[in-house]
């Protein structure tokens, strides 16, 4: 079925983390509703594997959104090269699991610097180039079910998904006199290769079999499947158009009903 509804046709749109999964359905959505996408992600080839995919109109680049430099200067390149930029998708993340008693400084670090630190830095950027361009843009952050309530074994990846919720909802209050809206995604239970790794992770720690662990996720989910990237893929779409052009500062639930508050 052609959903195409032409809902960003003259918008310009960048992604992060958008070589595969939640953020690569998020650049397909938005190029199918008319947007111009600069796809970006830290694995470059990815990144060109999501633009090829889109078209010839779609850009690719490679972006570590830990850089406070290399973020801002993927954001001018993009606007530079599609002829502005006013959608910006804050998508990039990563995930390990293991318990707090057992929790490394490295794993804390690498959650809270990609997902936290890298939303922060991504969305300052957008803000900045909102303004000295003059426009009213939109900000899309990807936060999470963990972002809404905590879970075994994912303590620190809870805590920079809060983060995302928290920042979102700060910068919300601080851009709305400016016309900008920032608003969140909080996913639950999506199927991407970052959750077939959680599954043999959270196997191994709970002493379960993968089967069960999936299982499980389902069992938590009121409407009984696991979710798709498509599933948040249209919800950010919903976001960024002027559908959306009274919501600012939400951390909207695509969940399945696993979480409803």
């Amino acid at each position: 079925m052609d959903r195409t509804r032409g809902l960003l046709a003259g918008r310009k749109a960048l992604v992060t983390g958008a070589g595969t999964g939640i953020g690569a359905a998020i650049a397909r959505a938005l190029a199918r509703e008319g947007a111009q996408v600069c796809v970006t992600d830290l694995d470059l080839a990815r990144a060109n594997e999501t633009a090829g995919a889109i078209g010839a109109a779609a850009l690719a680049l490679k972006l570590d959104v830990t850089s406070a430099a290399e973020t801002r200067a993927a954001l001018d390149q993009a606007a530079e090269r599609l002829g502005g930029l006013d959608l910006v998708c804050a998508n990039a993340g990563v995930s390990t699991m293991n318990r707090v008693e057992d929790l490394s400084e490295e794993e804390w670090d690498f959650n809270m610097d990609v997902n936290a630190k890298g939303v922060f830095l991504t969305d300052q950027a957008a803000l900045r180039l909102f303004k000295r361009t003059g426009v009213k843009g939109v900000i899309v952050n990807t936060a999470s079910l963990a972002g809404k309530v905590g879970a075994p074994f994912l303590a620190h990846y809870a805590a920079s998904k809060f983060a995302v919720v928290g920042f979102t909802q700060s910068l919300a209050l601080e851009a709305a006199p400016l016309g900008i809206r920032v608003n969140c995604v909080c996913p639950g239970f999506v199927r991407t290769g970052m959750q077939e790794r959680e599954i043999l992770w959270e196997a191994k720690l709970a002493g379960k079999s993968p089967e069960q662990v999936a299982q499980g996720y389902v069992g938590l989910t009121p409407l009984g499947r696991l979710e798709e990237p498509e599933d948040v893929a249209e919800v950010v779409v919903f976001l960024a158009s002027d559908l959306a052009r009274y919501v600012t500062g939400e951390a909207l639930n695509v969940t399945g009903g696993a979480r409803m508050d």
